[in-house]
C-alpha cells in the first residue's frame, strides 16, 4: 500500500468544486420558514394529545390490561387444566396407574412366580440330568465306535489292504507289463492296416459323395448361370443403358435448363416486388414515425421538460421542506410536551400531593403517635392483664375440677394400687471398691493370694 501522496502532473487540471449537499435554491429558501412556523403550529397540539394519549395509554396497559390479562389468563389456564389436563391426570393416576399395578402383581404372581419356581425347580434339574446322561451315552457311543473302528481298520488293513498290496506287486504288474507289450505291437499292426483302409474309405466316399455334385457345379449350374447373365445384359443392362443415355439424359437436361430459367424468372421478380414493397414499407414507417413523433413524443417530450419536471422539483422541493419542517417541528413539539407534561406534574404535584404529604407528616402523624401512646399500649396492657387473670383462674378452676374428680373416683372405686419396685441385679464385671486396679492387685478368685 502506498502511503505517501503523489504530486500532481503538470498537464492535469483540479477538477471543480462540487456544489454543497445543502445548497438549495430561492424557492426551498422562501418556503421553507413559513413552512416550518405553520407546520409547528399545526403539530404542537397534535404531539400534545398524543403524548396525553400515549401516557393514558402506557397506564391503562399497565394498571388496567396487563392485570386484567393476567387475571383471564389465569383463568383461562385452570379452565383449560380443569377441562383437558385434570382429568388425564386423574384417569392416570387414580385409573390406569392402579390398573398397570394390579396387572403387574397378577402378571408376577401367576406367570413371573410360577414360571421361576418352575425353571429353578422343575427344568434345571431335569436339563441337568439330562446333560448328565447326554454325557454318558456321548462317552459310551465313542468308546463303542472307537472300538468298532479300530477293528474295522485292522480288518481293512489284514483282509484288503495287504493281499491288495501283494495281488499288485505279484500279480498285476507283470500282467500289465505283458499286456502292455502285447498291445504295442497290436498297435502298429492295427497302425498299418487302418492306412490302407482308410486310403480306400477316402476313394470311396468321395466317388460317391464328392465328385457328383463337383459335376453338376461345373458341367450345369455354371453353364446354365452364364448363359442366363449374358441374356439378362443383352435383354435388360444394354437397353437400359442406352434409354438413360440417349432418352432420359437429354430429357432430364432440358427440363434442368427449362427450370432454371423459370427459377431466374420468378427471382428477379421476387427481387423486384421485394424491392418495391421494401422500398413502400421504409416510406410508410418514415412517415409514420414522423407523425408519432410530432404527435406524441416531441409534445410529451415538451410537456415532461417544461411543465412535469418543473412541476416536480418543485413539489419534490415542498414535499421535503414540509418532510423536514414536520420532523423538526415533531422534536420541538417533544420538547414542549414534555415542558408542559412536567409542569402539569408539578402542579398536580403542588395542588394535591405536597398538602396530602404535608397533612400525613405534620398532623395525622403525630396524632397517630399520640393515639398510640395514650389509646392504644394503655388499653392494650389493660387487655393483657384482663387475658391473664382470666387465663390464671381457667387454670385454677381446671386444677380443682381435677382434683374433685379423682376425689370422687378415689371414694367410689379406692386408692389405686402402687407399683412395687423389683431390685434389678447388678451385674459384677468391677470392683465394688471406688479405687482403680494396680499390676499388683487381682480381681479373679486364681489370682488371690
Amino acid at each position: 500500500m502506498d502511503l505517501e501522496k503523489r504530486p500532481a502532473r503538470q498537464g492535469e487540471q483540479p477538477p471543480p468544486p462540487s456544489a454543497p449537499p445543502g445548497a438549495d435554491g430561492c424557492l426551498a429558501v422562501a418556503i421553507r420558514i413559513p413552512v416550518r412556523i405553520v407546520v409547528l403550529v399545526l403539530v404542537v397540539p397534535v404531539r400534545l394529545v398524543w403524548d396525553a394519549l400515549a401516557v393514558c395509554g402506557r397506564f391503562v396497559y399497565f394498571k388496567a390490561l396487563r392485570p386484567v390479562g393476567r387475571g383471564i389468563g389465569a383463568v383461562l389456564t385452570w379452565l383449560l387444566k380443569a377441562v383437558f389436563v385434570w382429568p388425564w391426570v386423574g384417569l392416570w393416576r387414580y385409573v390406569v396407574v392402579p390398573v398397570g399395578v394390579g396387572l403387574a402383581w397378577l402378571g408376577r404372581v401367576l406367570v413371573v412366580v410360577p414360571a421361576v419356581w418352575l425353571y429353578a425347580r422343575v427344568l434345571t434339574p431335569i436339563g441337568h440330568g439330562i446333560a448328565w446322561l447326554a454325557r454318558g451315552i456321548g462317552a459310551g457311543i465313542a468308546a463303542v465306535a472307537f472300538g468298532i473302528g479300530a477293528a474295522c481298520a485292522w480288518l481293512w488293513r489284514t483282509l484288503v489292504v495287504t493281499p491288495a498290496m501283494w495281488l499288485y506287486a505279484r500279480v498285476l504288474t507283470p500282467i500289465g507289463h505283458g499286456i502292455a507289450w502285447l498291445a504295442r505291437v497290436i498297435g502298429a499292426g492295427a497302425t498299418a492296416a487302418g492306412r490302407g483302409i482308410g486310403a480306400v474309405l477316402t476313394w470311396l466316399l468321395k466317388a460317391v459323395f464328392v465328385w457328383p455334385w463337383v459335376g453338376l457345379w461345373r458341367y450345369v449350374v455354371v453353364p446354365v448361370g452364364v448363359g442366363l447373365a449374358w441374356l439378362g445384359r443383352v435383354l435388360v443392362v444394354v437397353p437400359a443403358v442406352w434409354l438413360y443415355a440417349r432418352v432420359l439424359t437429354p430429357i432430364g437436361h432440358g427440363i434442368a435448363w427449362l427450370a432454371r430459367g423459370i427459377g431466374t424468372g420468378i427471382a428477379w421478380l421476387a427481387r423486384g416486388i421485394g424491392a418495391g414493397i421494401a422500398w413502400l414499407g421504409r416510406g410508410i414507417w418514415t412517415v409514420l414515425a414522423t407523425l408519432c413523433r410530432w404527435v406524441f413524443v416531441v409534445p410529451a417530450v415538451a410537456l415532461w421538460r417544461w411543465v412535469l419536471a418543473p412541476v416536480g422539483r418543485a413539489i419534490a422541493v415542498v414535499a421535503r421542506e414540509v418532510g423536514d419542517a414536520l420532523g423538526h417541528a415533531w422534536r420541538i413539539a417533544g420538547h414542549i410536551s414534555l415542558v408542559v407534561g412536567r409542569f402539569l406534574a408539578k402542579l398536580l404535584r403542588w395542588i394535591f400531593v405536597e398538602p396530602v404529604r404535608w397533612a400525613y407528616r405534620a398532623v395525622l402523624t403525630p396524632v397517630g403517635h399520640a393515639v398510640r401512646d395514650l389509646v392504644w399500649r394503655p388499653a392494650a396492657a389493660a387487655a393483657r392483664g384482663v387475658g391473664r387473670t382470666a387465663r390464671a383462674a381457667i387454670a385454677s378452676a381446671r386444677d380443682s375440677v381435677r382434683q374433685a374428680r379423682a376425689d370422687v373416683r378415689r371414694m367410689l372405686f379406692g386408692a389405686p394400687k402402687e407399683p412395687v419396685p423389683v431390685p434389678v441385679p447388678v451385674a459384677r464385671r468391677e470392683q465394688d471398691t471406688p479405687e482403680p486396679r494396680t499390676l499388683g492387685s487381682s480381681t479373679t478368685a486364681l489370682m488371690k493370694d
